[in-house]
């Protein structure tokens, strides 16, 4: 038996676990808030010094936690950009998060490109405000001068497991974090550093990117550091998904993300192509809209929580009594539909009911998502369970309506570390050099069985609506 750790530093905290080699048992875990001062709304900051990363690192990892420990895998937010001068030291604090204040650079370095197919053909994916390649855009339009000492161009995970082995000369990364960069190719497996010269204004130096059982090194000390990777990479890792399955995140907004064999070009940039920590590929599909939706409705409707609202929409039944709620409360990503409102339609006096309402809200929503999943399938995606990630999985009617709706077996983990487990699991894989064989998450297993017929019939209802009200949203 051996003893490996995987670091997970997301937005706000650092969390660690170590686990065994042999069955990734969970033995101890640690866990610290990253010091940081809010942002100008109280909200997350837009610039954080990666000192912050460090310093909640060596506060979770105290107490002896990483006694015994023969290697590290490192996973981090993603899109988290450090800009280094040619000494190694940082010019300005990292660029991370979903800042709205880089909105305008991607666009310009959308039609600095020649337009979104462009792009897609290009690496795989349209810039957004969250990117490097837009944030490197925004540096270099806003603060020219610390653009130009920019020489070096690393990710949270990267610059991590920099320090984590003394600062080499050698600087790496994997192909899962390069892949969300907007200047590396998951289809060609390639830089583009002419995109990181049409954002940054000049070249700059980028890390190696490492295969996925490669390490990036070994402290003095003798502990192996594997590549690391993204989040994102990391989850499906740790959840041990493989062909055929498709993790839906439910969040504010939503994500429907497969495991796919090959890199999918897609000329309209709905689907982003990522790559995974396994040396296969994520594409993924978002949407604007999904518990945003549930809890709009819950305020509309003046129940307390969504726990009330899920117990409310079971009262109902599929179809909502022909109420559909188009979801695109914030505009829509999938379908492309930027400046939509929501929409209602189906209102009968018999079917203006609270139940009948929140029953909507939950078929909106997962038809929404079932939208997204349908994209892949389209392009060939294999698709025979779906994972259901976040807290309001766990909501009854979630759990009840998902099935019909996807149209396959549905999948409830357990909450759990998931990306830390995921690179933990990395970590083994480069000290023994065999692909770990870890148990899968404890789960709930839902089928759709004789309500397949069903949740047809409710997709069809949802799809009508939507031709109606967007005719040609999903133009071939």
């Amino acid at each position: 038996m051996g003893i490996v750790a995987g670091l997970d530093s997301s937005p706000d905290f650092t969390r660690i676990v170590v686990c065994d080699t042999d069955t990734g048992a969970v033995l101890r875990q640690g866990y610290a808030p990253h010091p940081l001062e809010g942002g100008p709304d109280g909200g997350r900051p837009a610039d954080v010094d990666p000192q912050a990363w460090l310093l909640s690192l060596g506060e979770a990892a105290g107490g002896g936690l990483l006694e015994g420990v023969q290697a590290i895998g490192v996973c981090a937010q993603e899109h988290a950009l450090v800009p280094l001068d040619a000494q190694g030291a940082t010019v300005r604090p990292a660029l991370v998060g979903n800042s709205p204040r880089a909105q305008v650079a991607a666009a310009d370095l959308v039609d600095a490109l020649g337009g979104r197919q462009a792009w897609a053909q290009a690496v795989g994916c349209v810039p957004q405000a969250a990117q490097p390649v837009a944030k490197l855009r925004w540096l270099a339009k806003h603060e020219p001068e610390a653009a130009l000492r920019t020489t070096l161009l690393m990710q949270a995970h990267d610059w991590l497991v920099w320090q984590l082995l003394g600062r080499p000369a050698r600087r790496t990364t994997d192909r899962g974090g390069a892949s969300g960069t907007g200047y590396w190719s998951a289809a060609t497996g390639a830089y583009r550093p002419d995109l990181v010269e049409l954002a940054l204004g000049h070249q700059a130096m980028l890390p190696e990117v490492l295969g996925p059982a490669e390490a990036a090194g070994t402290t003095p000390e003798g502990l192996v550091i594997s590549a690391g990777t993204g989040a994102t990479m990391a989850a499906a890792f740790g959840l041990g998904v493989m062909q055929g399955d498709v993790v839906v995140s439910l969040g504010a907004s939503g994500s429907v993300t497969a495991v796919h064999h090959e890199a999918l070009v897609d000329p309209s940039g709905t689907i982003t192509s990522l790559a995974d920590a396994t040396g296969m590929h994520l594409p993924v599909v978002h949407t604007a809209n999904a518990v945003r939706a549930l809890r709009g409705t819950a305020e509309m409707l003046g129940v307390p929580d969504l726990e009330t609202l899920s117990d409310l929409a079971l009262k109902s039944t599929p179809g909502a009594h022909g109420l559909v709620l188009l979801p695109y409360l914030e505009g829509e990503k999938t379908p492309s539909l930027p400046h939509a409102a929501g929409t209602l339609t189906g209102l009968r006096r018999e079917s203006m009911k609270p139940e009948h309402l929140a029953r909507a809200a939950f078929e909106g929503m997962l038809c929404g998502l079932g939208d997204a999943l349908d994209v892949l399938r389209g392009r060939g995606v294999e698709v025979r369970r779906v994972f259901l990630l976040g807290p309001a999985a766990d909501l009854p009617a979630v759990r009840a309506v998902a099935p019909m709706l996807f149209g396959t077996q549905v999948v409830v983990v357990q909450p759990a570390d998931y990306a830390a487990i995921g690179a933990a699991r990395q970590a083994t894989w480069a000290l023994t050099g065999q692909l770990p064989q870890w148990q899968g998450p404890v789960a709930q297993v839902f089928e759709p069985g004789e309500e397949l017929p069903v949740g047809q019939a409710v997709r069809q209802q949802y799809v009508t609506v939507r031709e109606q009200a967007h005719p040609g949203a999903f133009a071939p």
